[in-house]
């Protein structure tokens, strides 16, 4: 009885291995892999791109802060006061910090004309080094794609 146990036993460990293991293949693309695509800048037109950060998060942020500094503070009703304060006190801080952070940064649209002549467009950050008719490597896709001089 005890060896038709350590057979099944043995059999299902092999099969939950085998399960992990086909579980790790994968067909097309493997994760983190980078397309990269070659072309010539045919525009470069400038803009501003907006801040990606989350409105309210520095209040947020700021308000818990100031809250737990002013709980360090006194005893009683002082220090209910000074967790006030200092949650009111954290909350603008930390909104008049992010007002700063967030605003918009120069950006660029650059037009690429790939070797098979296909015009792609990419919206990116500034990037002084690329000019008109530079050769040039479009890596990555979608919204992670960045145009880069050859």
């Amino acid at each position: 009885m005890l060896s038709i146990f350590k057979r099944g036993m043995s059999f299902i460990s092999v099969l939950a291995m085998l399960l992990a293991l086909s579980a790790c293949v994968t067909s097309g693309t493997q994760p983190g892999a980078l397309e990269i695509r070659r072309g010539k800048i045919e525009q470069i037109t400038p803009l501003q791109l907006e801040s990606n950060q989350q409105v309210g998060v520095g209040a947020v942020v700021g308000g818990l802060v100031g809250l737990g500094v002013g709980s360090l503070i006194g005893g009683g009703t002082g220090r209910d006061v000074a967790m006030v304060v200092g949650a009111i006190g954290g909350a603008v801080a930390g909104h008049e910090v992010q007002k700063r952070n967030s605003q918009p940064e120069p950006g660029q649209q650059v037009v690429v004309r790939l070797s098979n002549g296909v015009l792609v467009t990419v919206t990116q950050p500034e990037n002084r080094n690329l000019r008109h008719g530079q050769a040039v490597y479009i890596e990555g896709s979608g919204q992670e794609a960045r145009v880069v001089p050859q």
